[in-house]
C-alpha cells in the first residue's frame, strides 16, 4: 500500500494540469488501475482547497487511458464521489494520499 500511496502522491504533484475551469491528469500507463483513485484524490484536494463557488471537474487527458470514458463518468458523478467518500477506508486512503503529497514537496 505504501508504494501505491507514494506513487499517487507523486502523481498528484506531477501529472495533472489546471486549464480553463477543468482539471485533467495523465495516468502513467494506459491501463493504470489506480486512475479513478488518483482522480478522486485530485477532486477532493481541489474541493477542499477552492472556495465553494468554484465548480470542480476532474478528467483524464483524452486518449491517455484505456477506460477514459468510464473513469471520467465516475469522477463526474457527484453521488458516486459522495458514496466513495462515505467509505471510511477509502476516505482514509484519500486523506493519506493528499497529506503525503503535500509533505513531499
Amino acid at each position: 500500500v505504501y508504494t501505491s500511496l507514494y506513487k499517487i502522491s507523486h502523481l498528484l504533484q506531477t501529472y495533472y494540469h489546471l486549464f480553463d475551469k477543468q482539471n485533467a491528469f495523465r495516468p502513467t500507463i494506459p491501463h493504470c488501475s489506480m486512475a479513478t483513485l488518483i482522480g478522486l484524490c485530485i477532486r477532493v484536494k481541489l474541493l477542499r482547497s477552492l472556495p465553494r463557488r468554484f465548480k470542480v471537474t476532474v478528467k483524464i487527458n483524452p486518449g491517455t487511458h484505456a477506460s477514459e470514458q468510464a473513469v471520467n463518468r465516475q469522477l463526474d458523478d457527484k453521488e458516486r464521489v459522495c458514496a466513495a467518500l462515505e467509505n471510511t477506508h477509502l476516505l482514509g486512503v484519500v486523506n493519506k494520499c493528499i497529506r503525503e503529497g503535500m509533505n513531499s514537496s
